[in-house]
């Protein structure tokens, strides 16, 4: 691949050593910031073989500067790796921020401190706790927190002279109990800051040592003979423990860890971290990283766990990865669980990632089928030479065998896909005989009424399977609503496929080919075989009809429990006795068993 000439010069003076290099455009604009343990052969790598991947060769085509820096350690270059891709966003490197801005636990700087949600970290000696990925999750845990501790949530500025001036009056917080009423001089501020200690350490996971506290504070009021403030720490210790076992998933014993593991494909990889303590996992959160120029698992991995404790204030000595990675943190020890409760902290982790990884690919296909769709969708608007593109289309056919069992089927699509909860069967009450005609005049008009009156929405197209007879008797329904002119209808004829409007007799002939055609004989299709499928059932309950249901005495309750447990009206004849008897009773039975005879 051709570079400029003074390319090959600045690799020539690039050391063998650790380092960051930098790739910029000739408008000086940062391409890439990538590490490397030897520069001078990492760079040189981009530029002295053939690069097969299109978005390297698109880099490299584009390359006219090269910068680098020299750093002691492997860890300080992959931090300032981190720290310029955060900065500067290149086009080419995986982007690690999401956007988003997730919610702390704040346990505010102030007289008898509040413990309130916060999307804003204020420098104010305020304790922060977080993020969270889960709004519900702070929202329980804040729920918990005020079980436990009567904390107050009142905004008064609590300082020890306002208390002494008596300048607040109790609230309705403090008459039901939920607070003990610091702001009038009844609860000291020594006793107020053990709950939010407390409290504190519920939140690292450390909730033995809560119990313990309590525990001591029980025995010694149960000493001093004061049972309900023993009673009152003991519903406190049940409480936690209760906490303490929905939320414990592994072995209490493995504690302050951190849980990596990724999963990925040809285009993006997906990071699960877990922040387990006691057994208990305290933070969790999934981010997708989209691949730029192939990185592997172990790099990208490497630049999440960074990422991720950062963002996570995370302070654990210990690491669990699904992947093997070269350690490059000092006082840090990266393990690859094989077996047991480690094992299993891997597997939930790697399916949490996977669900993130098969959500994006359903919303991936879905985006690519609702663009399909909407495509189609406009080639029907202008082959059908339709006002507006259809996204609702309502399809009718009629089912019957000579005459018998007449019905009718209504399928509904939007924006070109089945949407089945407004599919309708309709069995013909008006018409008698085999007239598919009349029928398909009833069932148009009696569906059109009814939306009209729930003044629900009207399709922008109406597919009649058959020729011009049915296309013209749905017509009259639509004249009879007043409602031609506002809907385009077709008709679909068999065999050669033949597209008939109104007033036409001119069919229209679609490409075999054509996606349009191909639309318009799917939903054909399916309200044939809705259609059909109503017309079998009905079939067979008239025949069983024929026969147990005209027996005096016996109901279609009756017939349907008979149906459900034998599954044909012979079996039912046929019969034990004792059997008939233990399903529907004696007489019954007896009205059926002459009814046989």
């Amino acid at each position: 691949m051709p570079f400029p000439a003074h390319i090959a010069d600045t690799i020539k003076s690039i050391p063998e050593t650790i380092g960051v290099y930098q790739y910029y455009d000739k408008k000086e604009a940062l391409l890439y910031v990538g590490k490397a343990k030897n520069l001078k052969k990492r760079v040189a790598s981009y530029f002295s073989k053939k690069q097969e991947y299109g978005k390297t060769k698109a880099l490299v085509s584009k390359i006219q500067y090269i910068k680098y820096v020299i750093v002691a350690t492997e860890m300080d270059a992959l931090l300032l790796e981190n720290n310029l891709i955060k900065k500067h966003q290149p086009k080419y490197n995986v982007l690690l921020k999401d956007g988003k801005t997730y919610p702390w636990i704040c346990i505010k700087n102030e007289p008898f401190p509040r413990v309130f949600m916060s999307r804003n970290v204020v420098k104010d000696g305020s304790t922060y706790f977080g993020p969270y990925t889960s709004v519900r999750l702070i929202k329980t845990l804040l729920i918990f927190f005020h079980q436990l501790y009567q904390l107050r949530n009142c905004n008064l500025n609590l300082t020890a002279k306002n208390i002494e001036n008596k300048k607040f009056k109790v609230c309705l917080e403090y008459h039901i109990g939920n607070c003990l009423g610091p702001c009038v001089g009844e609860q000291k501020n020594e006793n107020y800051l053990i709950g939010i200690e407390h409290i504190k350490q519920i939140i690292k996971g450390d909730i033995n040592a809560v119990i313990r506290h309590l525990k001591t504070a029980m025995l010694s009021f149960s000493e001093k003979l004061d049972f309900e403030k023993a009673q009152s720490i003991k519903e406190k210790i049940e409480l936690l423990r209760n906490y303490q076992a929905k939320s414990t998933i592994v072995n209490p014993k493995i504690n302050n860890v951190d849980v990596f593991t990724i999963v990925s494909d040809e285009n993006a990889a997906f990071v699960n971290y877990l922040k387990i303590n006691s057994g208990a996992i305290v933070q969790a959160h999934t981010m997708e990283l989209k691949k730029k120029l192939k990185e592997t698992d172990e790099a990208l991995l490497q630049l999440a766990i960074l990422e991720l404790r950062q963002r996570f204030n995370s302070t654990s000595k210990g690491i669990y990865c699904s992947l093997s990675l070269e350690n490059v943190w000092e006082n840090l020890s990266i393990i690859v669980p094989k077996i047991g409760d480690k094992k299993k902290l891997i597997e939930l982790s790697l399916r949490n990632a996977k669900q993130l990884q098969l959500e994006k690919q359903k919303h991936k296909i879905n985006n690519i089928e609702r663009k399909d769709n909407k495509r189609v969708l406009g080639q029907l608007q202008k082959d059908l030479r339709l006002k507006n593109r259809p996204r609702n289309i309502e399809c009718f056919d009629n089912s019957n065998i000579q005459g018998e069992n007449a019905v009718a089927a209504c399928v509904v699509f939007r924006n070109g896909n089945p949407h089945k909860k407004e599919y309708r069967h309709f069995n013909i009450k008006t018409v008698e005989g085999p007239d598919d005609f009349a029928s398909m005049q009833e069932v148009v008009y009696r569906r059109y009424k009814r939306i009209l009156e729930e003044e629900k929405e009207l399709p922008q197209l109406i597919v009649i399977d058959g020729g011009k007879g049915q296309l013209s008797s749905a017509v009259k329904s639509l004249e009879k609503l007043k409602l031609r002119g506002k809907i385009a209808i077709i008709g679909i004829a068999k065999r050669l496929e033949k597209i008939y409007f109104p007033g036409d007799s001119v069919p229209l002939y679609l490409d075999k080919r054509s996606e349009s055609l191909k639309l318009i004989q799917r939903l054909r299709d399916e309200a044939h075989r809705f259609g059909i499928s109503h017309h079998r059932n009905k079939r067979s309950k008239d025949s069983l009809g024929t026969s147990l249901d005209k027996i005096d005495g016996i109901g279609s309750k009756t017939v349907e429990k008979l149906m459900q447990h034998f599954g044909s009206v012979k079996k039912a004849k046929a019969a034990k006795k004792e059997e008939l008897e233990k399903l529907i009773g004696k007489s019954k039975t007896n009205l059926i068993q002459s009814f046989r005879k």
